[in-house]
């Protein structure tokens, strides 16, 4: 995801001149193509979050389109204050690209993974937030981001993220896709567990179960309508994230579920409401924290 996230912004950088990017002391081996094409549209601002958010912002008020990349916990925790005020309360045109979605960084700790960052990005106003799931909806979103007015959130996951999705699959900022076909179970996820829902997907098939599974690439602005129609259906629901289970995709759909009036079977799986003292590749804490819970079920 984050060759493509770079080679999508060179893109459009080549076209817009209002695209700018910022890193506070990351990406190395990343944006550097980035940086020799546009050195006047690149600033590295060292160690200091914070400051990349307010420069941003004046960028931003000044009529550029700004991309802050960095890993999650650093682009929106470290520096949440100024995301709040600069970002948010402002609704500057900045764009928060945070790396390392879920458990990616597994054996660098829990200072390292993104477990929180869904929740306290949808609840900012103003905030649009964007998980996408493969490269394809990476790129997508991407594209749209440049034209998109207000701040945002874009979740990635790391490299080498396979493609879920043909090239030609319609992705819109705001609008769930549905992947496969079935009526048994349908299952909704968001961010780096796309690949991971086609394989149970696969592997529920051989056992005669047809899921129906569904990429949501964006949780703010959420697709309701999506839910809705599910709700509709009578469909046993299940969610899957690598997050917390409170905040992230579980709670969006739960929400529209509970407002809605309607009783429908449905479950979230993620990340139990817990911080991990294990350490282990992500892989190892993904199966240790979420995919035994499946396994039960």
């Amino acid at each position: 995801m984050r060759t493509t996230f770079i080679q999508s912004l060179i893109e459009e950088a080549e076209k817009d001149e209002r695209i700018f990017l910022i890193t506070p002391d990351m990406g190395y081996s990343i944006l550097e193509e980035f940086q020799d094409k546009f050195p006047d549209r690149f600033l590295n601002v060292g160690i200091a979050e914070q400051n990349a958010v307010g420069v941003a912002a004046g960028l931003a008020l000044s009529g550029k389109v700004v991309y802050i990349y960095s890993i999650i916990p650093f682009v929106t925790m470290r520096c949440f204050e100024q995301v709040r005020v600069d970002l948010a309360y402002m609704n500057t045109n900045v764009r928060l690209v945070g790396v390392g979605a879920g458990l990616s960084y597994g054996p660098a700790g829990t200072t390292h993974h993104a477990i929180e960052d869904i929740a306290i990005m949808r609840s900012l106003p103003n905030m649009t937030v964007c998980c996408p799931g493969d490269p394809v909806e990476v790129r997508e979103i991407v594209k749209q981001s440049v034209k998109y007015n207000g701040p945002m959130f874009i979740r990635l996951g790391k490299n080498g993220e396979p493609n879920i999705h043909s090239d030609n699959t319609p992705i819109e900022i705001g609008k769930a896709i549905k992947v496969t076909q079935g009526n048994d179970v349908v299952l909704i996820t968001t961010s780096n567990m796309l690949e991971q829902g086609r394989l149970l997907v696969e592997e529920w098939a051989k056992k005669g179960k047809h899921v129906r599974l569904i990429s949501m690439p964006t949780i703010k602005p959420f697709d309701k309508e999506c839910i809705l129609e599910l709700i509709a259906e009578n469909i046993p629901i299940y969610t899957l994230e690598e997050h917390n289970v409170i905040g992230g995709l579980g709670t969006a759909v739960a929400e529209v579920i509970a407002e809605s009036g309607i009783g429908v079977k449905f479950k979230r799986i993620g990340i139990p409401d817990t911080y991990t003292h294990m350490v282990g590749s992500q892989h190892y804490l993904r199966s240790e924290l979420i995919m035994k819970s499946i396994e039960e079920k």
